[in-house]
């Protein structure tokens, strides 16, 4: 078998005006599909972030994916899983997930893995996380992730969407967003993006979902780096019982050395509440540092920009070794991408927390898997008996996909542009900004 053409497809999905400490949600999220067909007719596919940069990626590679087995393929791209940077140099912490330059050939790698497993699987008739060592579970759960948010349900113009949930920059506002998805999807755990608001505000939600929701719940809170080493400790210190019930603390400070000065004061008072990180440990040559100093008891991996799902599986090993729990996180994504993270998180024995994701800010106006969005049922999504990834590609959505991209003015994530732009002029991210 070998690959006979690769298509990549640039698309744009409606994204509601969700905050971070990044800023502003653009009205449109950035995504690219990618097939690789074989020489007998079989597609395999993928989802990644979207973009003019990670498209030039993708087709710098053409000339090596044509002809090839995808059997072999990625053992021969293998170089580019490093990526262009050590420890620090490729943190996230300052870069919107997607724009570091330094994981770029990363991300990319992932792409062609995930496609090769797609196509293989097909072919053979198993699903891809039997390939890749054998599925632990059949279901793998998810996590709500409810965000402050402006009103409005993203898209412009004629293709503006229906709101949802509605404007929530307020704890009470965000407590009923939270109930709105957990009673749609059956999420079973919570994980909410601070970094926002004062953090008393903060708290004070946190505080709302805890008696809202009781304690059966676990709640996780992720400011993006957007606290001091002392602020970080005295929300530790107030939601020590909120978050202490099979939560975590996720990236309140930003770098290791501060992670590791709120985790040794935390602790020092009685407070042994997890730290969490999807920043800044990025690369497997941030785990030692983070292991010598105890910064981080919880990597929250993406196998796109950890480049690919066996990657993720050295490091659920790894983690293991060392004792570090284990999570995914996600970005605004279709059900291509909750797909690849289902089955690899169904193949990782190691996998201690329900995983993040973004699918229901997402619209099934925008699915481009056939047959619409993938189910999530009591928190859950189940792995399907098709092979491969169980998902083929919707193509007159792809197409509305690609006219939509065509359309909107969107070329890269810029969310403090886009607060300058709707919410204050004068807007920068600061690290810290309380």
């Amino acid at each position: 078998m070998r690959i006979a053409d690769f298509r990549i497809h640039s698309i744009a999905i409606a994204d509601p005006p969700l905050r971070s400490s990044y800023g502003l949600h653009a009205p449109y999220a950035l995504r690219t599909i990618v097939e690789l067909e074989s020489d007998d007719g079989v597609i395999g596919i993928t989802e990644t972030y979207g973009g003019e940069a990670q498209v030039q990626q993708l087709e710098a590679l053409r000339h090596q994916l044509i002809g090839a087995s995808p059997y072999r393929l990625t053992g021969f791209l293998s170089p580019m899983v490093e990526g262009q940077g050590k420890g620090d140099a490729r943190s996230q912490t300052y870069l919107v997930p997607g724009e570091n330059p330094l994981d770029a050939t990363t991300r990319t790698y992932a792409a062609i893995e995930v496609a090769c497993l797609d196509l293989i699987g097909k072919t053979v008739g198993q699903p891809v996380c039997d390939l890749i060592g054998g599925r632990v579970r059949d279901e793998v759960p998810f996590s709500a992730y409810p965000f402050y948010k402006h009103t409005g349900g993203g898209g412009e113009g004629a293709d503006t969407r229906e709101d949802e949930y509605g404007e929530a920059l307020k704890p009470e506002a965000l407590v009923r967003q939270v109930q709105q998805m957990v009673a749609k999807y059956g999420f079973r755990s919570i994980k909410f993006k601070g970094g926002v608001l004062e953090p008393d505000i903060e708290i004070e939600t946190i505080k709302q979902l805890y008696r809202a929701l009781g304690p059966e719940v676990p709640l996780r809170i992720d400011p993006n780096s957007a606290w001091t080493v002392e602020t970080s400790v005295r929300v530790g210190r107030e939601l020590a019982e909120e978050l202490g019930r099979g939560g975590y603390l996720e990236d309140p400070t930003a770098g290791l050395e501060n992670m590791a000065a709120v985790r040794a004061r935390l602790v020092a008072e009685g407070i042994h509440t997890p730290l969490a990180s999807n920043v800044a440990v990025t690369s497997f040559a941030d785990i030692p540092r983070s292991v010598q100093i105890d910064a981080v008891q919880i990597i929250l991996c993406d196998h796109h920009y950890w480049g690919g799902m066996r990657q993720v599986q050295q490091l659920a090993r790894l983690a293991k070794t060392f004792g570090l729990g284990l999570s995914m996180h996600s970005n605004s994504h279709l059900g291509v991408s909750l797909m690849g993270m289902a089955h690899v998180a169904a193949a990782t024995p190691h996998l201690t927390y329900a995983c993040d994701t973004h699918y229901p800010w997402q619209s099934a106006q925008d699915e481009v898997v056939l047959g619409g969005r993938v189910p999530i049922v009591n928190g859950c999504v189940r792995i399907p008996n098709q092979p491969g990834l169980g998902v083929e590609l919707d193509y007159d959505q792809l197409a509305r996909g690609r006219e939509r991209y065509a359309k909107c003015p969107y070329r890269k994530r810029d969310d403090e542009q886009e607060m300058r732009k709707h919410v204050d002029p004068s807007w920068k991210r600061l690290l810290p900004r309380w």
